[in-house]
């Protein structure tokens, strides 16, 4: 019969050691717990254990210190890292310093013992270089459930190469998680360059991606650096990937299968020494089936997806990065401020359409303008009272209606109409056309019934701008077309 396996546990709490011992020792695992980083250090030397489960914050020593030192005598030996301090940076040392995994008290026991697991089953892994960094810097704030998963899946990430895929929200801090993966990755000596698809003329994407030579195109007077070139050795983040005109989306597909570029009017190719992170709010399966996007290419892109929560997801997290966002308006010059538990409280019933840059914003705004050190309830309702009220509910409160929930509202009802017997025709051109109207009518609207603008803010050819205008029926105003 095979000797059941010994695990190590490490935790100044009695209570979580004895719920620990109990529910490791029913799973089938001898235990040995203490409340000593030393005593720990001690059964590691003596060759005691199977596996080590130790918390972070030890009264004697830290346990996120004890994990390389463990690695050095004993790599065979994974150990499981937990602690209370939940942020982005102890998720991201305990990857580093070698940990198999990382758990945010609480946790779910039953996790706890599918990590086990896997740890004792796993092959041993090659040690991870250290990187430099202070806790208090906090890249990533939150410590809500969603933001916990997202710390480890950084965190992992930073110890390879693959592609990532970011996906959120305007405002939800997509380019602070790339940033994070390259300053704590593999590759962080290196340059770290972002490039925003929507931001740059569809014509000059290809050249501001690979470069061009001299005479490639009118303009063209001499060799021009292309961002894959500049980002050699780092990091290469492609923003808003989802408005990357047809054109390029094929040279990238070829980038990313063979490994090498030209550059536009170049014979020559260039190895592509970066890792690629993209991003983009748009839903790309839905641009797929729009023959918008290359199906390959996002397969390509989407090796790794991370989804990032919109904030009304995560209103736990509000107080911490109210927070953080005063903090770094004092830091800036602005004043120091603080808020009271009922303009918290008022913050968590807003809706947040602008996500966590909304509360950014916000932040500096009662800083800069409110002579108070200690903020209330009425500066915050001042400043949020033209933006969109959260829908109140009997539970409380909830965000506005998204434009995605609304149009599947809206096909639910067509959906539910067919079932009572009456048929359904030309469901797809229904739907489209009661998005389309009103987005149109916005952009002559923002316009001024300027259709040159209105179209090229739509990103439509002008003529089919008209066409639509003449098909809807929409007014026009003239003298400005």
């Amino acid at each position: 019969m095979t000797e059941p396996r010994t695990i190590l546990v490490a935790d100044d709490d009695r209570a979580i050691r004895t719920v620990l011992s109990q529910a490791l020792g029913r799973a089938g695992y001898n235990v040995r717990a203490t409340s000593s980083a030393a005593t720990l250090w001690r059964w590691v030397e003596d060759g005691a254990g199977d596996l080590v489960i130790t918390d972070v914050v030890m009264p004697d020593e830290n346990g996120l210190d004890l994990v390389p030192r463990i690695k050095r005598v004993r790599p065979e030996l994974r150990v499981v890292v937990m602690s209370a301090q939940s942020t982005f940076m102890t998720a991201v040392k305990a990857a580093q310093r070698g940990a198999f995994e990382y758990l945010p008290k609480p946790f779910d026991l039953k996790e706890l013992l599918a990590v086990c697991a896997r740890a004792l089953a796993a092959p041993t892994a090659a040690e991870v270089p250290e990187v430099e960094g202070e806790e208090e810097k906090l890249p990533l704030v939150g410590r809500s459930q969603a933001m916990q998963e997202i710390y480890r899946s950084v965190a992992r990430l930073t110890t390879t190469d693959l592609t990532v895929m970011i996906t959120g929200e305007s405002g939800t801090g997509k380019e602070l998680i790339a940033r994070a993966l390259h300053d704590y990755g593999k590759r962080r000596t290196g340059p770290f360059v972002a490039i925003n698809m929507a931001a740059i003329p569809r014509e000059l994407i290809e050249s501001e991606l690979f470069g061009h030579e001299r005479g490639a195109f009118t303009g063209a007077l001499a060799r021009g650096v292309g961002r894959f070139e500049q980002a050699a050795g780092g990091t290469l983040f492609l923003d808003e990937i989802g408005d990357m005109p047809p054109e390029a989306q094929t040279r990238l597909l070829r980038v990313l299968q063979e490994g090498e570029f030209t550059t536009v009017g170049g014979r020559s190719p260039i190895k592509a020494n970066v890792r690629i992170v993209a991003a983009t709010h748009r839903d790309l399966r839905q641009a797929i089936r729009a023959g918008q996007f290359r199906e390959d290419l996002f397969y390509r892109l989407n090796v790794v997806p991370i989804r990032l929560p919109p904030l009304r997801e995560r209103l736990e997290d509000i107080p911490l990065l109210a927070r953080h966002f005063l903090d770094r308006a004092k830091a800036s010059g602005l004043p120091a401020k603080q808020l009271d538990n009922e303009a918290l409280e008022r913050l968590k019933q807003h809706g947040w359409p602008g996500n966590v840059r909304e509360l950014e914003n916000l932040m500096r705004r009662l800083a800069a303008l409110y002579p108070q050190e200690i903020i209330g309830s009425d500066a915050v309702n001042n400043e949020l009272a033209e933006a969109e009220p959260a829908i109140e509910t009997g539970g409380g409160s909830r965000a506005p209606e998204s434009l995605e929930q609304a149009v599947e509202r809206h096909i639910a009802h067509f959906v539910a109409v067919q079932k009572d017997g009456l048929p359904v025709r030309d469901l797809y051109d229904r739907v489209l056309a009661e998005v389309e109207r009103p987005l149109l009518r916005l952009a002559l609207s923002a316009t001024r019934g300027n259709q040159i603008k209105a179209a090229a803010m739509l990103g439509l050819n002008r003529n089919t701008l008209r066409k639509k205008i003449r098909e809807l029926d929409l007014p026009v105003v003239r003298g400005l077309s």
